[in-house]
């Protein structure tokens, strides 16, 4: 994809965009990743280990490899989103949005006036997309992305709802969370049927909605799938497994 697309245009570029997931609280980490053949980078503050210096030393690091920052907030943590995007991120995932208010508040901090309520401050921002203070205010909404988290029978319920809210420009799912959910709290299988049944409709919704849908995967071989339901964005895996799993094959081609 070209560098010089915004996030949004490759998202509609028909290639599905495939991310790496990072929640290591050292910056350096979705700094070496990006320089892999991901097609974008997610630093996770909601389960990861990573705090807000952390996440915004990450964010110039991506970015100088070319590729987009994304960046999953706290539960609630509406403001953070507005300091992610001041400092240059391309995306920002907000998790358990549950009612159409939460989805209200999640673009009143992630668009500008007349869309929300954002406020001036791009301090990384200008230079991360190498504009000019008011370049970057007509053009900041379209450079970047702003998913609603489904992971809830709430928010399953209302997905047609929380899409029509104008500045959500996505719906990112969380399997894991909607497994335990459609369950009751009786398993966690973020590949069972009721969840499939659910990703096919999600997906359905933000396609007749003309807006985003993405996901997470718990291994390649999962996001293959994933990608030819049609997902635009899929990220994969996170870089503890990654970790993981380089030590686990190289202690294996050691000990033969």
């Amino acid at each position: 994809m070209p560098a010089s697309l915004s996030f949004p245009d490759r998202l509609r570029g028909g290639s599905p965009v495939l991310a790496a997931w990072c929640g290591m609280p050292e910056p350096t980490i979705p700094g070496l990743l990006a320089r892999e053949a991901f097609d974008a980078v997610v630093v996770d503050m909601q389960h990861g280990s990573v705090d807000m210096a952390a996440a915004l030393q990450a964010v110039p690091l991506i970015a100088s490899a070319g590729k987009p920052a994304l960046v999953r907030v706290p539960v609630g943590d509406f403001a953070a989103c507005s300091r992610f995007l001041d400092a240059g991120v391309s995306g920002v995932i907000a998790p358990m949005i549950n009612t159409i208010e939460d989805a209200r508040r999640l673009a009143s901090v992630t668009k500008f006036p007349p869309v929300g309520e954002r406020s001036w401050g791009p301090h990384g921002a200008l230079t991360v997309f190498g504009l000019q203070p008011a370049d970057y205010f007509r053009s900041a909404d379209s450079l970047s992305v702003t998913f609603a988290m489904v992971e809830t029978r709430e928010a399953l319920a209302i997905v047609d709802d929380i899409l029509a809210v104008p500045g959500i420009d996505g719906i990112f799912i969380g399997p894991s969370d909607l497994s335990i959910a459609l369950s009751q709290g009786r398993e966690l299988n973020p590949e069972s049927a009721a969840v499939e049944e659910a990703l096919d409709h999600v997906l359905a919704r933000a396609r007749a909605a003309g807006k985003f849908a993405a996901i997470y995967a718990v291994s390649g071989i999962r996001a293959a799938a994933l990608v030819r339901k049609g997902f635009h964005m899929v990220s994969i895996s996170s870089d503890v497994s990654f970790l993981r799993a380089g030590a686990q094959a190289a202690l294996g081609a050691a000990r033969g």
